[in-house]
């Protein structure tokens, strides 16, 4: 594998509310890669970040009484704490309230302005607020948004500036038309199928005057950049576009390999109208998205009045970082809808963990520690191959998959072999076996990094230390379990 500058980022959710389950499956899947490439070799730059501008925003903090920017300060900091939560490996925040940010987006209209890509007209439409985005007729099902079925589309009537998308379908098609542009395939056909049917011009700003809380039209301060505009220029500012001081921008984007993680949901904004202002605006196109599925409970979407919701925060809290990051990763599909209860994240968690793959290091190490009188010397290495394959296919589960049967087959090999028996009977050949199931262990440990760090280098130290680490995965109790 070449070594390579490699760049990867996740959407910025906005700061309306506390943090969910879908959000911290998009983070852990950019982290587990992020880390994946290091352990590569590669140089990488990972980012995520909050959207802190939109008409939701400003009337949430309206509701609230509240400032607006105390409002965003205050969602923003908990998205930051992702990081030490899931025990993320990014390189930046970006938020888009940051000036650095506000700059750059407003560079970036300014060159499509140059190109003759932006003008002002009176426009007549639904808006929906949950979505921040205009709706065509084909968006609507019912009458209403089909993601927000609850909320009544907004009729707007506003003069705004509008971006001239429709003069990009074949230069859209062509950039549709790469390898590998959007991962899984079916998500790419939903583009191609969206971009060959007629491109509308996009509403690109909002009144000052209705919505105030937005980063300025430049030579318009009537005007604020609609929030897509604004928001998805983030993936460049972060890395320090336009004026590029530390040569980010041109290392990893221009001349590294860029990825962006999304939801099913983001194909319009991520691969069609981000793709055709970079476009307009002489910017290199991203290299990949990968769009992953939702996380539904009990057969139904998350909602706060349904009380299905599932919080990254109560899961860390409950079964502990490394476990959360790994049912995330191992038992959400990477790319389909996926169902998540408590009461199937307890059976994972006792079934995988506590009794599989913390039974199985407590048990070779406690043999090892009895029996040999030193650390093992040469660590064997195994499957890196299948995992590579697997990442580079974005089958997180898949990659799992193969460290845990490791798992298997050593627990297996100490069933078939009884190096317990052994070492009472014969001690060095006892102890050569128990030198392998070590090696064995050492290379699950090593796998696991991108995965569960934490506990990669606990087995890691355990192995080296020879000595039986405290339990990996502690059992569940009965108020715990009654709590969820």
């Amino acid at each position: 594998m070449d070594k390579k500058a490699r760049y990867i980022t996740t959407t910025i959710p906005y700061v309306n509310a506390s943090p969910h389950i879908g959000f911290a499956l998009e983070v852990v899947q950019a982290d587990a890669l992020a880390r994946f490439w290091r352990l590569m070799g590669h140089d990488v730059f990972f980012n995520t970040g909050a959207d802190e501008h939109g008409q939701k925003i400003w009337e949430k903090a309206q509701e609230g009484g509240e400032d607006t920017q105390a409002y965003v300060d205050r969602y923003a900091e908990e998205l930051a704490q992702l990081k030490e939560t899931l025990n993320l490996s990014n390189d930046n925040f970006i938020r888009t309230t940051n000036p650095e940010h506000k700059k750059a987006a407003q560079e970036l209209w300014k060159r499509c302005e140059e190109t003759g890509d932006i003008y002002k007209k009176k426009y007549k439409g639904l808006y929906c607020v949950g979505c921040e985005k205009f709706l065509t007729e084909r968006d609507l099902e019912n009458g209403k948004c089909p993601l927000h079925p609850s909320k009544e589309p907004v009729e707007l009537e506003e003069e705004n500036y509008f971006f001239r998308l429709s003069k990009y379908q074949k230069e859209l098609l062509e950039y549709l038309s790469r390898k590998d542009v959007i991962i899984p395939p079916h998500r790419l056909q939903e583009a191609k199928l969206f971009v060959e049917a007629d491109l509308e011009d996009a509403s690109i700003s909002r009144e000052r005057e209705k919505l105030p809380w937005g980063v300025p039209v430049p030579g318009d301060e009537s005007q604020v950049m609609y929030v897509w505009f604004d928001a998805l220029t983030n993936y460049i500012s972060t890395l320090g576009w336009p004026n590029d001081a530390d040569g980010n921008y041109k290392k990893f984007w221009e001349d590294g390999e860029t990825l962006q993680v999304a939801g099913k949901d983001m194909i319009r904004f991520q691969s069609i109208l981000w793709q055709a202002m970079l476009i307009s605006a002489g910017l290199a196109n991203t290299d990949k998205i990968f769009y992953h599925g939702f996380i539904n409970s009990g057969g139904q979407r998350m909602s706060k009045s349904l009380g299905n919701v599932i919080s990254p925060f109560e899961m860390v809290e409950k079964y502990g970082t490394d476990a959360t990051r790994y049912m995330l990763l191992r038992h959400v599909h990477p790319v389909d809808d996926s169902d998540v209860t408590w009461e199937k994240m307890d059976e994972w968690y006792t079934a995988h963990l506590v009794n599989g793959l913390g039974n199985l290091t407590a048990r070779v190490m406690k043999l090892c520690e009895d029996n040999l009188e030193e650390p093992i010397n040469e660590p064997g290495k195994l499957g890196d191959e299948d995992v590579a394959r697997d990442m580079e296919d974005f089958s997180f589960n898949g990659a799992i998959d193969v460290v845990f049967a490791l798992g298997s087959a050593l627990d297996e090999r100490i069933t078939k072999e009884e190096p317990y028996k052994i070492v009472k009977e014969d001690l060095e050949q006892g102890r050569e076996i128990l030198k392998a199931c070590a090696s064995e262990l050492w290379n699950i440990g090593r796998l696991l990094e991108p995965f569960m760090p934490e506990t990669s280098e606990k087995i890691l130290r355990a192995v080296k230390e020879n000595k039986k680490p405290e339990n990996l995965f502690p059992r569940l109790t009965e108020t715990s379990q009654d709590e969820s």
